[in-house]
């Protein structure tokens, strides 16, 4: 894939400086600079209609910035938004103190467990069978929506472009992943891109990681989920019980929760004078189980925890 996207689409250098405005992107650039060529080599007619393009992607770069700005309830928040878009007030920034390197120690110290052990693979692996197909892999290629590409550098409109010819290939992948019980160790490698969860981090905790993993890994696993996943939930074998969890399930969602929550409690307030909610937060739940455990639990539990 790698070979064909530098025949056909080779890779240029674009630099967005400190000094151009916020709206300004990697593409809006590079239109920028071949509208200047146009117009040095005077075809304006061309550089006329390339500029029409430009601007219409600066207006949907600067809506999809005030999109989400509430101008009803913070007209302040809105009115700075507007200002950082037009240059009229250049916000200043703030130095947090934080090196790619010092992130870097502080996300493998809290992902790293010194009695980590690997999963053992399975001797019930059935042989290459098709658990999933040329056509599911054709059908998440042709709807994939443009994504952040992972360290695999192979972009979501390329795999878009080209699933006519990738999903066969990409469908036998997935298929020896599966049979075999493995995950391809470049699919499980991804980069951190730390955002601030409060207003002036000072601390790497400060940082909320967001792991980009290759495009073909998330095809996958949606495919996983969808096709295996959430058939067991909906139908679970018996002795489990999934009713009450909204979490990682079809049209489960925090919302969903809450509104379960306030119904129960609605309820019982109808029979009793008073009820009492207990919640509990564990942190970092999923950071810090162990796979290997997981696995080595049975399926004779009928209360699993």
């Amino acid at each position: 894939m790698l070979s064909l996207l530098d025949c056909f689409y080779p890779e240029r250098s674009i630099t967005v400086t400190s000094a151009d405005p916020d709206f300004v992107t990697l593409t809006i650039k590079a239109q920028l600079r071949k509208k200047n060529r146009l117009m040095r080599a005077g075809r304006s007619e061309e550089a006329g209609a390339l500029a029409k393009r430009i601007h219409a992607a600066i207006i949907r770069q600067n809506g999809a910035q005030l999109r989400h700005v509430d101008t009803r309830r913070c007209t302040k928040d809105a009115w700075a938004k507007v200002r950082q878009l037009t240059g009229a007030r250049k916000n200043s920034k703030y130095d947090t103190g934080q090196t790619a390197q010092s992130l870097n120690d502080h996300y493998a110290a809290v992902s790293s467990d010194a009695g980590y052990r690997c999963t053992p693979l399975k001797q019930t692996v059935l042989p290459c069978h098709s658990y999933i197909t040329e056509q599911s892999v054709f059908r998440a290629l042709d709807h994939l929506r443009p994504t952040a590409t992972g360290l695999d550098r192979i972009p979501a409109w390329f795999l878009h472009l080209g699933a006519p010819i990738f999903s066969s290939y990409i469908a036998q992948l997935y298929n020896q992943s599966i049979s075999s019980g493995t995950i391809p160790h470049q699919w499980k490698s991804s980069y951190i891109s730390p955002i601030p969860k409060v207003p002036h981090p000072s601390k790497p905790a400060d940082f909320r990681p967001i792991s980009i993993t290759p495009i073909m890994s998330r095809v996958m696993e949606k495919l996983v989920v969808r096709t295996y996943i959430y058939p067991s939930l909906l139908q679970p074998p018996e002795g489990l019980y999934f009713s009450d969890q909204f979490a990682f399930r079809p049209t489960g969602s925090t919302s969903a929760a809450l509104i379960t929550m306030f119904h129960t409690i609605s309820t019982m307030l109808s029979t009793n004078p008073f009820v009492r909610v207990f919640s509990l937060d564990f942190s970092k739940t999923f950071d810090t189980v162990r796979h290997c455990t997981l696995l080595e639990k049975n399926g004779s539990s009928q209360h699993p925890r």
